[in-house]
């Protein structure tokens, strides 16, 4: 396993173009994905960064960090990951398939927090390639928050590949919880608060020059803005959410939330507005 200490970021836009230059690579079949361990030993909760992050999700100042919080801090990582020459495939055309994030206890504004980011399987895929990347923050040396991303490389022809499964096989009937809008600049609010810039994202311009009819909003706002819902309204010591993404949210668009609320927990979709089509599909514990 190789270590890469990382004491200061490449800025966003150069982590993008780095995920641009690599379009000249070819995609195609690979037998394991480089063993590498990307780290950013001093990471400061910001207790400005996380309103920010607070305010464009949903989320009330009594919520405290929001769980996802670490994810902006661990995601940089995973952008040098894919515009550096160890990545076998291009970063435009990954697909994110899944995220799971676990706080194990509750970080707080002010925290030094140790940030890493570690590939991790290699899965055949009926349409490709999946992996996985898992990522997990210390504080004074103890494992605080998790998450593993689940990633579709698509293009690969991989005759051996099987469809998707689903972790999430659950018949418990849902309801109509609520409706949230997406507004049209959601996604260029979000990029510029979490640093994923990604053009499909930030506008419909730039998103139809890469084959969409629209701008996408990120799949982790959508989780973000669902949890923001969903959550105790007090901050919480530990706690458990996994989303499988399903369809596109293409902005601007009214969006509703289904959900099966327990004591300790829900089972949800965020959907389109008719309630028909799923965006994403999560389970929330705590």
């Amino acid at each position: 396993m190789k270590f890469i200490e990382v004491n200061k970021l490449p800025s966003a836009l150069s982590l993008n173009i780095g995920a641009l230059r690599s379009s000249s690579k070819r995609p195609g079949v690979v037998e394991a994905l480089p063993q590498v361990t990307y780290v950013r030993p001093k990471v400061v909760v910001d207790g400005r960064d996380v309103i920010k992050y607070a305010k464009v999700c949903g989320f009330t100042k009594a919520h405290g960090v929001p769980m996802l919080y670490p994810h902006l801090h661990a995601f940089p990582l995973a952008m040098m990951l894919f515009g550096s020459r160890r990545f076998p495939w291009p970063a435009m055309g990954l697909v994110h398939l899944a995220n799971s994030i676990k706080l194990l206890k509750r970080i707080n504004v002010g925290d030094e927090l140790r940030i890493e980011m570690t590939t991790g399987e290699l899965y055949a895929h009926d349409k490709g390639q999946v992996f996985t990347l898992h990522a997990r923050a210390l504080r004074a040396g103890e494992v605080v928050w998790e998450s593993t991303w689940t990633l579709l490389r698509m293009g690969v022809r991989n005759p051996k590949g099987e469809p998707f499964t689903s972790a999430l096989v659950d018949e418990t009937p849902i309801s109509h919880q609520a409706d949230f809008f997406a507004p049209a600049g959601i996604g260029r609010r979000y990029g510029l608060v979490s640093g994923d810039v990604n053009p499909i994202h930030m506008s419909a311009l730039t998103a139809k020059f890469l084959g969409f009819r629209k701008a996408i909003a990120h799949g982790m706002w959508t989780k973000a803005r669902a949890l923001a819902m969903l959550m105790p309204r007090e901050a919480v010591d530990q706690a458990e959410v996994i989303v499988e993404f399903k369809t596109p949210l293409f902005l601007p668009a009214k969006a509703s939330l289904w959900a099966a609320r327990q004591e300790s927990g829900s089972l949800f979709e965020v959907r389109n507005s008719k309630g028909d089509k799923p965006h994403l599909r999560g389970r929330v514990t705590y």
